[in-house]
């Protein structure tokens, strides 16, 4: 049988999910940022799980998700679990935006999670924001679960899944022995987390989300360096990465009505996806981008799933306008279109 949907509504559906997870089976887990492919952070055979299912190389590090606790810092005895630093830039971070969509890259104590780390001295944690989230973290917790890795619930390279259906159809040649999905929505943020190196003296923006660079200097008092050469891996920050099986083209307002002006009958196989107001070709699958970053973030993976869905060959996406805002959506394009 494919892969077992529960429902958030079923009372039981959290612990049997915590259970499953306790012991060693993977599951999809709604965040509010992209769904996770989840398993116990500290069980390396649980977490190769993950990388087989993915088809993903080893080395690439998963971030690892925290339960929030009780009062403002639960999620404190996570972090002291896996960090072995906390730098005070760091702690500022946590305490401004967790439960949020933010991953930090902290120093890993030895021994831990090494597995999940994909075997570096850092490990990434989040505080994940999406209550069936936390209310599963909690449950798990009870079960002897210290931290749950769960990197996007999608093949490798592929597009993330923003609902429980999308992981359904990614995995579907998992039973409902090797994977549970808990169906909590629409992922409300739609892109993954922020990630900031907080292993060095000063944070390192290794791959932007929907908090933008002001926000996270604000909160933390220190100016935000850009990603280099000593920076840790990281999820996500491949160059190619996000895509589907059309292949993406950025291109401007301008571009793209001067190349659907020459389209003529090969419109059928081409899909837009623009803010701008475009002249159309006939058979040509049009979608409209949400003028506001935040809303554009939320659509975009499911958007781009439903267009590749309809056998296009091209997908042709508006360059996002300049700005911090827009940070995380174009980043996750440029990837698509690698």
């Amino acid at each position: 049988m494919p892969p077992l949907l529960l429902p958030a509504t079923d009372p039981a559906a959290i612990e049997q999910a915590a259970q499953r997870l306790a012991a060693g089976a993977l599951l999809g887990l709604p965040t509010e940022t992209v769904y996770g492919l989840a398993a116990d952070a500290d069980n390396a055979s649980a977490v190769q799980r993950i990388f087989a299912a993915k088809g993903r190389p080893s080395e690439h590090p998963l971030i690892v998700h925290l339960a929030s606790g009780a009062g403002t810092q639960g999620w404190r005895a996570g972090v002291e679990h896996y960090a072995r630093e906390l730098p005070p830039f760091a702690l500022a971070l946590m305490q401004a935006f967790w439960p949020g969509p933010l991953t930090l890259i902290l120093p890993r104590r030895p021994f831990v999670a090494t597995s999940a780390a994909g075997g570096q001295d850092s490990i990434g944690l989040r505080c994940p924001a999406h209550p069936l989230a936390q209310a599963l973290l909690a449950a798990a917790q009870a079960h002897g679960v210290r931290g749950v890795a769960a990197p996007s619930a999608n093949r490798f390279g592929r597009v993330s899944p923003t609902t429980a259906q999308h992981v359904a159809q990614e995995f579907a040649d998992l039973s409902d022995d090797e994977l549970l999905i808990l169906d909590g929505g629409a992922c409300p943020v739609g892109i993954e987390s922020t990630i900031v190196d907080c292993t060095r003296s000063q944070p390192v923006l290794l791959r932007p989300g929907v908090l933008t660079p002001a926000q996270l200097q604000a909160a933390c008092g220190l100016a935000l360096q850009v990603r280099d050469a000593g920076a840790p891996r990281a999820s996500g920050t491949l160059e190619s990465h996000y895509a589907p099986r059309a292949r993406v083209r950025l291109m401007s307002a301008p571009q793209l009505q001067a190349a659907l002006d020459l389209l003529g009958p090969a419109a059928d196989q081409v899909a837009v996806y623009a803010r701008a107001p475009l002249r159309p070709a006939p058979g040509l699958r049009l979608r409209r981008m949400p003028d506001d970053a935040a809303a554009a973030a939320q659509a975009l993976f499911a958007t781009l799933r439903e267009l590749d869905a309809t056998g296009v060959r091209l997908i042709w996406v508006e360059t996002p306008p300049a700005g911090p805002a827009w940070d995380g959506v174009r980043d996750r394009l440029q990837r698509a279109a690698a």
